[in-house]
Parts: structure tokens; C-alpha cells; sequence
């Protein structure tokens, strides 16, 4: 299965190369302005049932592919945007855009084929219009910065894959043409950098990582317009991810500390929401997203993403969860615990912290407020204080019961 699915790659690389794969151009707009724009070229593998076996077909992505304007939208009324292609009769390709405020990535891509389409599914047992859906693709890039990427790229959606190539993207455009600064993709980064490379007949098994011990404290901090310190965080941070290895060939759990020196934070501070993201060596970023309810007053950590592309993975490792409720406080106070937390975020990313303290909203002279601290701190705390009372009552208990000892020895003794 593998050596096929790298085998039908290298036939959608080498149409491309041939210009059997046509690059396609395509904008949403809202008004005169542009807000999402794609340079590509895409093809689709398929796998769809006969009364009597199972084909294989490639479908490219033609260059008489339009912007379905109904379904695609800039995302201005509170939704996210989308960008969907319209082809052929009945076949749709979306990509739908969520951003961090620093960062764009796409959230969902979706594939709709039609299997009644005979030029392309001919003798097809169906004549169902097919959708698939795929969340998380790891396709990604800084925010007002071109995504780009050249190499093939071979995303699984449901049953079927989706193939890009020579793409160059951009959503949330602050201008009507694709930014000059791009973020690179890191297959094209490798392939620009990678030194020569000489056969080998043996393989190594790659050595199981050392765990990397409790992570290094950093402080970090947000600005606002005015140039003062809106949020405020010192803590120490441990990603903890499942992936698939390049290397061992199969899922492992690696866990990675962020390291300060290395990390540059940014962020922003409105009314009801504040986020603080870091980003290490533009290979890891993490964003943190804080909400405060002005009626109660009282604030909590509401979403976490991460975006990852190490080295040793596969494909670029995306998780995002905007449902959460961790580290509670109340305005004007901030939030520490110092004992390691873990704060779940999907099945295959959870976050450890150590000696955290942060404050998002009614940071005044750039210090923390007031600290509401964890249960587990406060019950650190108290289990000095339990033993030293059980103690002292142990105490007490073997002197009363040695004064009560000694009172009956002399009442045994008799005056001569």
C-alpha cells in the first residue's frame, strides 16, 4: 500500500513536471478587496467501487476550476473563511482558513466528488455525490506572509488523497496580491539545504530519545498599542506529542521542552480576550488564547495551538482545541501554580507546565498582581501543616498519657 501510494505521487510529480497538471489561480473577494488567495496545482487519488472490483483513478484539479461564490466567504460575519473550487459536474475542492492572531493555517480541507460523473468513475457501482473531510492538514504560515510550498504534498482525506504542488497561498490578506515575505514549507527547505547524500546497505535503528528533564523558565510578555505590558507569563513548558517517526517508522511520544533563549513571544490584548503566542526556531508555535466573562469577572485559559514540523516528522503536527477551561482567576489577580500541571488538549498533545504564573488582563507596572494560587499548591502547602499538627497531637497524646502513668505510680505507694 505504501510503495503504492509513493508510486502514484511520482506520477502526479511527473505530470506536473510534463504540464498535465495545470496551475490554477484562484480568489475570494469581498467587495474590491481580496482576502484569500491560491497559486497551485492539485490532483486528487480516488478509490471507488465496480459491480465487480475496486478502481484507482487520478483526477487533476483543471484550470477551469472557479471560485463557487456562495460557498466561499472571507469569513467577515463571525465564521471562518473558506476558499471552495467548483469542477466539472458536481466536484468541489474547500479549504477553510482559522487563524491565532499570529498565524493562518488550514483548519479543514474537503474533497466532494461525483460518482456520477462517467468520464472519470466510469462503470461505478454508485452515483452518490461523495464528500470527505480532513482537519489539521499542516498547512500553515505567519499571518500577513505567503505560504509556500513547490514540493508534492500528500494529504489523506477520508478514503481518498489530495496532492499539492507549486502552491503558493495566502488568507487573511491585508491587500488585493500575495505577500512577498513567504513562509517555506519544510520539504522545500530540505531540499534546498540537504547535503548530497551517499547509498547506504545498512540501516541503524535510531537511538529512543533521552527525556529532557523539567524545562527551563522564561518570561514572557505582550504589548499593547501603547507599548505597555498587557500580559505577562513566567513558566516553564513541556510539549507532549504523539506523531509518526520518520526515523523508527511508527507513533511515538516524545516529550520537548521550549527553551526561552531560543523562544520569541507575541500576542494581543482586547477587552474580552487576550492570546499569547511563542514560536521556536519557526519550527514550533504555541499559541495560548485567554477569555475574560466582565460579568463575574473572572477569566480562564479558552484555547490552545499548537504547530509543529520537527525534523523527524512525517508531516507538520497541528492541534487545536477552543473549548478549554484551565488556569481560573479573577480579574486583577494573577494565576500561579507552581506544581507541574498537565493540560490536556487532544489525544495526541498535552501540555505540561512547571512554576507558572501569568496574568493576561489589568497588568499595571509591568508586574503580576496578586497571585490566586492552584489546588495543588495549596494542598502542597497544607500537608506540612497536617503532619506538624498530627505531631503535635502525638505529642501531647504521650504526655498526658505519661503524666496519667505517673500519677497512678505513686498513688501505689503507702506512707510508713
Amino acid at each position: 500500500m505504501k510503495v503504492g501510494h509513493a508510486f502514484a505521487a511520482l506520477i502526479i510529480a511527473w505530470f506536473a513536471v510534463l504540464g498535465c497538471i495545470q496551475a490554477v489561480t484562484l480568489e475570494v473577494n469581498e467587495g474590491n478587496s481580496t482576502c484569500i488567495k491560491a497559486e497551485l496545482s492539485a490532483s486528487f487519488s480516488i478509490t471507488y467501487n465496480t459491480s465487480n472490483s475496486t478502481r484507482a483513478v487520478q483526477v487533476p484539479l483543471p484550470d477551469s476550476a472557479t471560485v463557487d461564490a456562495g460557498s466561499s466567504s472571507c469569513g467577515t460575519d463571525g465564521s471562518s473563511p473558506w476558499l471552495v473550487a467548483v469542477f466539472g459536474p458536481g466536484h468541489a475542492l474547500g479549504l477553510g482558513f482559522s487563524t491565532s492572531g499570529s498565524l493562518y493555517s488550514v483548519a479543514n480541507l474537503t474533497l466532494q466528488y461525483n460518482l456520477s460523473d462517467t468520464s472519470i468513475f466510469p462503470d461505478a457501482n454508485s452515483s452518490d455525490v461523495v464528500t470527505v473531510v480532513s482537519s489539521s492538514v499542516g498547512i500553515s504560515a505567519t499571518i500577513n506572509t505567503t505560504y509556500r510550498c513547490v514540493s508534492p504534498a500528500t494529504f489523506r482525506v477520508g478514503g481518498a488523497a489530495v496532492t499539492f504542488s507549486n502552491m503558493r497561498l495566502e488568507a487573511y490578506m491585508p491587500g488585493n496580491d500575495l505577500s512577498p515575505t513567504e513562509s517555506v514549507c519544510r520539504a522545500d527547505q530540505a531540499s534546498t539545504t540537504a547535503p548530497p547524500t551517499t547509498a547506504s546497505t545498512t540501516t541503524t535503528a535510531a537511538p529512543a530519545p533521552t527525556p529532557p528533564g523539567t524545562p527551563e523558565r522564561g518570561t514572557y510578555a505582550v504589548n499593547n498599542s501603547n507599548g505597555t505590558v498587557c500580559l505577562l507569563a513566567q513558566m516553564g513548558l513541556q510539549l507532549n506529542v504523539s506523531f509518526f517517526s520518520r526515523s523508527q517508522n511508527k507513533t511515538v511520544q516524545e516529550l520537548v521542552n521550549l527553551t526561552p533563549n531560543l523562544t520569541s513571544s507575541s500576542g494581543s490584548c482586547e477587552a474580552s480576550s487576550a492570546t499569547l503566542t511563542l514560536t521556536q526556531e519557526r519550527i514550533t508555535t504555541l499559541n495560548f488564547t485567554f477569555t475574560l466573562n466582565s460579568t463575574t469577572n473572572k477569566y480562564h485559559l479558552s484555547a490552545i495551538t499548537l504547530l509543529a514540523d520537527w525534523s523527524d516528522m512525517t508531516a507538520p503536527f497541528s492541534a487545536s482545541n477552543t473549548s478549554l477551561n484551565y488556569l481560573r482567576s479573577t480579574l486583577g489577580r494573577s494565576y500561579m501554580c507552581n506544581a507541574e500541571q498537565t493540560l490536556a488538549v487532544i489525544p495526541t498533545f498535552s501540555l505540561n507546565t512547571f512554576r507558572l504564573q501569568v496574568q493576561p488582563f489589568g497588568v499595571t507596572t509591568n508586574q503580576f498582581a496578586t497571585a490566586e494560587e492552584c489546588q495543588m499548591d495549596q494542598d502542597q502547602m497544607l500537608i506540612p501543616i497536617i503532619v506538624g499538627a498530627a505531631l503535635a497531637g502525638l505529642v501531647l497524646i504521650v504526655l498526658i498519657a505519661y503524666l496519667i502513668g505517673r500519677k497512678r505510680s505513686h498513688a501505689g505507694y503507702q506512707t510508713i
